[in-house]
């Protein structure tokens, strides 16, 4: 964390897309936690923070709840570039599987929305 640039909530929110709310329930559910905080107590996040918020970001719209959301984290933090390969392969497999569903289903809702916008423009 020493050698990692630090932002505040407000710099992190902005990166993201994200709401304070947003990140501010992250941090006190466990989800995310900032890496550090200000001498007045603010919260302060690293590069790999950000990275964090961003991998539950893509999973939130998958309907994942927070504790798979909790795990996933976990295991990127000890392998960020393949979270999976952390898990029991029961566990991994059942991310892979469900993650594809979800988005499969996700990408139905898109078209049937496409569909929609074409009818009524």
């Amino acid at each position: 964390m020493a050698d990692e640039m630090m932002m505040h909530i407000g710099e992190l929110a902005e990166r993201t897309g994200l709401s304070l709310r947003t990140l501010r329930h992250w941090d006190e559910v466990g989800l995310v936690r900032a890496s550090g905080r200000t001498s007045g107590g603010f919260r302060l996040y690293t590069t790999s923070d950000e990275q964090q918020v961003m991998l539950v970001r893509s999973m939130k719209p998958m309907g994942f709840t927070l504790e798979e959301m909790a795990e996933l984290v976990r295991a990127a933090e000890a392998s960020p570039n393949d979270p999976l390969a952390e898990m029991e392969p029961e566990r991994a497999s059942y991310f892979l599987v469900e993650s594809i569903r979800r988005r499969d289903k996700l990408m139905r809702h898109l078209e049937g929305a496409e569909a929609f916008v074409a009818r009524i423009s």
